[in-house]
């Protein structure tokens, strides 16, 4: 199927139906199944979460290393295999004394952090002693360095009054074996990792990651080179696998399926993944088959069009045959709509099904008007200004370039938004960090960089 045959038959025409809802009063609303959009994310959250009870999502927990468990999800509490610390230890670099001072200077070296604990301090002896190392017994306190000074005679006098207990961390004083420390579902980030590994873990228990097959249909894409001759570079196969990764997917696999329902009825029948994503072919035009083969395959549509823009065509079905809870997301063939997608459909069932908090709804003045659809939602991409987000410019449902310098998308009512007006924002998987590190740039360059395709 051409680019010129897809645009006749498929209805995903965004961008004139803004400019025709800018200069013409609206048409009458056409019959529809389409899903308003927060109820679109709220069944697909519903069937993330029945999926999850009834068993679905890679099966039962499993224990991984610690330099493969980043980004996973815990699927037990995390307790202590130990005390932390699990012996007394030096705070700091400096003395160990006992007693009353001044201190007589222990002759036989200093304690250093790994070696064998010391022998025990005689009253109004004191040791050099490093930071992490064992105290030693009968030790009153330490002495940082900086607070001491020794003199010729062998001794150690302290420049500040001396607390019993000083600059000393106390067996258990972060926790006791056993004590929890993290509850099951929390997200393992590198902290976690850290505490894990102190607390006495090679490995840790994890939730199953959902499996995840992505099918990129269309008889007129390319894989490497130029466009050339009706044919087009597929910018979703190269997108979604990493985008599904960082929703915490297993992506199983992303094939390419030319425009033939047989084809593409066995490779979503013959699917193991939890959740299959398709890219194109979910309008009406004699060459989109997602949903005669949804219907032959006995699929039930959850979702069948959602009052967004982009995306509106997008689809959600529950997949029949013998595994539960197995689903299809329907994204629409243009790259942005195909976004929109991810963030209606995809993203709200993968994180139920992973068990993954949902965060609270988060709303963010907007600097500039952004014009709306007289019915449907819009998704824009936005870009954090302060304590204000920008509206980007390129954000017609074909375009990339808007969301790829964008740190999340706001949604946008019908009728659109003023300056000033308040709208929720859909962050993007990776956008806390990097969007810490466009406001930089910005503060730097006292602006927008050249380049970035702001409105």
């Amino acid at each position: 199927m051409t680019p010129q045959e897809r645009a006749a038959t498929e209805p995903e025409s965004d961008g004139v139906d803004e400019a025709l809802a800018l200069v013409a009063p609206p048409r009458p609303a056409e019959p529809h199944r389409a899903t308003p959009w927060p109820d679109a994310r709220s069944t697909s959250a519903r069937a993330g979460a029945a999926a999850r009870a009834a068993g679905a999502a890679g099966g039962a927990p499993r224990h991984v290393p610690l330099g493969r468990a980043l980004g996973r999800m815990l699927a037990e509490p995390l307790r202590a295999l130990t005390d932390l610390p699990s012996f007394d230890t030096s705070a700091m670099d400096g003395w160990a004394v006992s007693g009353p001072g001044p201190w007589k200077i222990h002759e036989e070296g200093a304690v250093l952090a790994g070696h064998a604990p010391a022998a025990a301090l005689a009253d109004g002896t004191a040791v050099r002693i490093a930071t992490g190392a064992r105290i030693p017994p009968e030790t009153t306190a330490v002495i940082r360095s900086e607070h001491s000074r020794s003199s010729s005679g062998g001794q150690v006098h302290a420049l500040r009054e001396v607390q019993p207990g000083q600059d000393i961390r106390p067996r258990g004083q972060e926790c006791r074996s056993g004590d929890p420390l993290l509850p099951a579902g929390t997200p393992i980030t590198p902290a976690v990792l850290g505490l894990a590994a102190a607390a006495g873990y090679d490995d840790l228990p994890v939730l199953p990651r959902p499996r995840v097959e992505v099918l990129v249909l269309g008889d007129e894409l390319l894989t490497a080179g130029l466009p050339h001759d009706g044919f087009i570079r597929d910018a979703l196969g190269p997108m979604l696998g990493p985008w599904l990764d960082t929703l915490g997917a297993e992506v199983l696999a992303t094939h390419r399926v030319g425009d033939d329902a047989e084809a593409l009825r066995a490779a979503v029948t013959g699917s193991e993944a939890d959740l299959v994503i398709t890219t194109g072919g979910t309008a009406a035009g004699p060459l989109d088959h997602v949903h005669p083969v949804l219907a032959s395959a006995g699929a039930t549509l959850l979702v069948d069009g959602v009052k967004v823009r982009p995306g509106h065509p997008m689809l959600l079905a529950r997949l029949g045959g013998e595994a539960p809870g197995r689903h299809l997301v329907g994204l629409p063939g243009n790259p942005l709509a195909a976004v929109s997608g991810l963030l209606t459909l995809a993203e709200p069932l993968l994180r139920a099904l992973t068990g993954a908090p949902v965060p609270p709804p988060r709303r963010v003045p907007v600097r500039d008007e952004v014009h709306g659809h007289p019915q449907d939602t819009r998704l824009v991409p936005v870009a954090y200004d302060g304590d204000r987000v920008v509206p980007l410019h390129y954000n017609g449902p074909a375009m990339l370039r808007g969301i790829a310098a964008a740190d999340g998308m706001a949604v946008v009512p019908p009728g659109g938004a003023r300056p000033g007006d308040p709208l929720q924002i859909l962050d993007l998987p990776w956008s806390v960090s990097l969007a810490q590190e466009r406001a930089s740039v910005r503060s730097q360059t006292h602006g927008v960089p050249e380049g970035t395709c702001f409105t």
